[in-house]
Formats: C-alpha cells, sequence, structure tokens
C-alpha cells in the first residue's frame, strides 16, 4: 500500500542487468509511444475524413471513440495474458495487430473499413501502453516505479508532440492516407525493436495464472477502495484531456477556419505543458509523496478547466484563448498520472500486468465515453468541451481526496 508521504511497501523490483542499458530503455519509450502516436497523427484527418466520406460528425468521431474503446477492452485482456504468459509475446502480438489495422486504414474504401482499422490499430498501440507500465514494475520495483513512469510518459511525449504536425503536414500535401502508411512503417519498426532487444521481465517466480485465478485477481483489485480511487484518478485525468483533443480540431477547423497544420502547432503548447509535469513528477515525486502529487496535479488541472471557462464567456474566442489554460491543465495531468499509476500498480505486486490492464480499461472506457459525448455535441462554441473538462477535472479531484480518506482512517 502506499502511503500519504508516498512510500511503498509493496514487492521489490525484478533487477534485470538490461536495466540501465540505454537501449532497454529507450525500446520502453518507444513501446509506450506508438500508440499516441498513432492516435494524435490521426485526430488532424477526421474533420478531412468526414468530408471525404460524405459522413456526419459523429460517424467521423466514431473512428476516434470506438479505437479508444478497443483500447480500453485489449487494456483489459493484455494484462492479465502478460501476466500469465510473458510480457514479450504478448507485446509482439499487438504490434502485428498495430501493423494491420494501419493498413487497413490506409487502403479504407469507406468509413465502415476506416473504423475497423482504426480499432485493430489502437488495440495493437494498447499492448504497449499497457505492458511497458507493467515492466517498469517488474524491473523498478514500487519505490521507483512513479518516477521512472514519468520519464516514460515525458520521453512519450516527444512523438505525440510531432504527430499532430506530420499529420497535418502528410494531410495537407500528400494525402490522409498517408497518415496511416506513417504509422505502419513505425509499427514494423517498433516489432523488430521488441524481437531484436527487449528481454522478458515477468518475475520467474511467478507461476502462470489459469483464467479463474486471472478473473479473481481483477474482482480482487476492483474490491480495494485504494486501487479504484488510484485508477479512477487517473481515469477521469485521462478525461479531461480527450475532452479537449475529440473537440479542439472542429473548433479549431470548422468554426477559427484554421488549417489543419495549425492544430498540430498549437498542440505543441500542451506536449510542453504535459512533459513538464512528467519532468516535474520524476524529479520530486519520491520525495513529495505520491498522493500529494496527485492532489496538485489535479487541482491544477480544475483551476484551468475553471479559469477556461471565465475566459470562454468574457472574451472573444481564439487559439491562445483555447490552447494556454489547456496547456497549464495538462500540467497538472503530468504530475497526477505517473502518481495514479504507480499507487494503482503498487496495491497488487504480484499483479502487475492484470492491474496495469485495468487501470488502463477504465481509463480509455471511460475517455471513450467522454469522447464521443463531447464530439456529437458541437455546437460552434467551445462550451461542451469546457462543461466536460470541469466534470472530468473535478471528478479526479474528488477521487484522490477519497484516497487521503482511506489513508487516514487505517490503523497504523
Amino acid at each position: 500500500m502506499i502511503s500519504v508521504g508516498g512510500d511503498a511497501s509493496l514487492g521489490r523490483s525484478v533487477v534485470m542487468p538490461s536495466s540501465r542499458q540505454p537501449v532497454f530503455v529507450a525500446v520502453l519509450i518507444a513501446i509506450t509511444a506508438i500508440g499516441p502516436f498513432s492516435m494524435q497523427m490521426f485526430l488532424p484527418a477526421i474533420p478531412v475524413i468526414q468530408t471525404e466520406f460524405g459522413v456526419e460528425s459523429g460517424t467521423a468521431q466514431l473512428a476516434l471513440s470506438l479505437s479508444m474503446v478497443a483500447i480500453a477492452v485489449t487494456s483489459l485482456i493484455f494484462g492479465p495474458l502478460s501476466d500469465r504468459y510473458g510480457r514479450k509475446p504478448v507485446l509482439l502480438v499487438g504490434m502485428g495487430l498495430l501493423i494491420t489495422g494501419s493498413g487497413l486504414c490506409a487502403l479504407a474504401a469507406d468509413i465502415g473499413d476506416l473504423i475497423v482499422g482504426r480499432i485493430l490499430q489502437a488495440a495493437g498501440g494498447a499492448s504497449g501502453m499497457v505492458l511497458a507500465r507493467a515492466i517498469v514494475r517488474d524491473v523498478y520495483g514500487v519505490e521507483r516505479a512513479a518516477g521512472m513512469i514519468a520519464y516514460l510518459m515525458m520521453a512519450m511525449v516527444v512523438a505525440p508532440m510531432v504527430a499532430p504536425i506530420s499529420g497535418g503536414l502528410l494531410i495537407d500535401f500528400v494525402s490522409w492516407n498517408a497518415v496511416f502508411v506513417a504509422v505502419a512503417l513505425a509499427g514494423v519498426v517498433v516489432l523488430f525493436a521488441v524481437q531484436i532487444r527487449l528481454t522478458e521481465s515477468r518475475p520467474h517466480a511467478l507461476t502462470p495464472q489459469s483464467f479463474m485465478s486471472m478473473l479473481l485477481g481483477f474482482r480482487r483489485l476492483l474490491s480495494s477502495r485504494l486501487f479504484c480511487a488510484y485508477a479512477l484518478a487517473g481515469a477521469f485525468s485521462t478525461c479531461f484531456f480527450f475532452s479537449f483533443i475529440s473537440y479542439a480540431p472542429y473548433v479549431m477547423v470548422q468554426v477559427l477556419e484554421q488549417p489543419a497544420t495549425a492544430y498540430g502547432l498549437y498542440f505543441m503548447m500542451l506536449a510542453l505543458g504535459y512533459m513538464s509535469g512528467n519532468l516535474a513528477a520524476a524529479r520530486i515525486s519520491a520525495r513529495v509523496g505520491v498522493n500529494r502529487m496527485i492532489l496538485l496535479g489535479t487541482a491544477l488541472s480544475l483551476s484551468a478547466a475553471a479559469v477556461m471557462a471565465v475566459l470562454a464567456t468574457s472574451l472573444e474566442w481564439t487559439p491562445l484563448a483555447l490552447f494556454a489554460p489547456t496547456m497549464v491543465g495538462v500540467f497538472g495531468n503530468g504530475l497526477a498520472l505517473p502518481n495514479a499509476h504507480a499507487g494503482a500498480l503498487g496495491i497488487d505486486p504480484a499483479a502487475a500486468g492484470t492491474a496495469s490492464g485495468l487501470t488502463g480499461f477504465l481509463q480509455m472506457g471511460l475517455a471513450a465515453v467522454v469522447a464521443q459525448a463531447v464530439g456529437t455535441m458541437q455546437d460552434g462554441t467551445p462550451y461542451p468541451m469546457i462543461a466536460f473538462m470541469v466534470l472530468s477535472a473535478g471528478s479526479a479531484f474528488a477521487m484522490i481526496v477519497l484516497v487521503l480518506r482511506t489513508v487516514r482512517r487505517q490503523p497504523e
């Protein structure tokens, strides 16, 4: 269990010699980043695809929201499978799915083909996001997991930071299909990196679990109030971000009449904010404590959403008014998310893969609901987006308050 100050007494790490090698860390970064890279590169194409296939905005939005459902569901599967069969073979299957889905998207003849391809692509990318956290827990232990997860998140932001710009350039100067060709090629590189450079990290002391044991593992984690609060704090923080990215492209392209490339350029503000938050989390989480870091991060996100609401009602709406408060909010996300993940994974060290998958399921499942809801509410104003951002940040803040109250009530 994680204490209020953030100290951990949950299990020991499985120290591998490769954990000290830069190549090992680079592979962790690559498998973590490939999923967000494919999603962020695709976002500027949504309005173009809507026009290309002649569909309503809600239908085009399904290519995002259903892919997020796929991430949620497969996160629930990949984690337990990796506890049973090992991290590496599950990762290889995931990368194969990503490459296959990207190819299907590139060749899509209608919106249905595209949605199916995006579901496969997102499912494959989920394997990296889930299993990188489990590998970090295997190798570094709870006591170092928050800092290492923060470094991974900070590093993986580099890819999503350039992804909307790259996607916008490919859309403006080649075609939207080229976006998916680029993702497929990146997936091939990552697949070979996993095969050649990644060492299996699942502790040898863990015997392969039966499927009934996996189900009992889910039940055990979900029965823990602390696990649920940590996982939901991370999930609602993610909803804050997805409330923005599922709506902001429409505001930028259709309301403010900005080119697709402009969205990518302004998105760099968010990447900088999130990366700065991750860097701060990596540097100070061990001293400040897991819970205090989540409290600070969620409070910042809630404050940023409140400021955005004030700006929306009192000033003329501009790209800067859209992105500047959100930059502060995602800085708070950068502080909160690594610590929320570390807290959730520390509840039951023997089921790190299952815990990572379950947190991923809650994270992306809730985010998918929010993304689809806000994406279908476009009315030419930022108000639906802001309402969901305030609700998400407020819910994340409430979850960490629940954690603090639960810890205080426990006997010393």
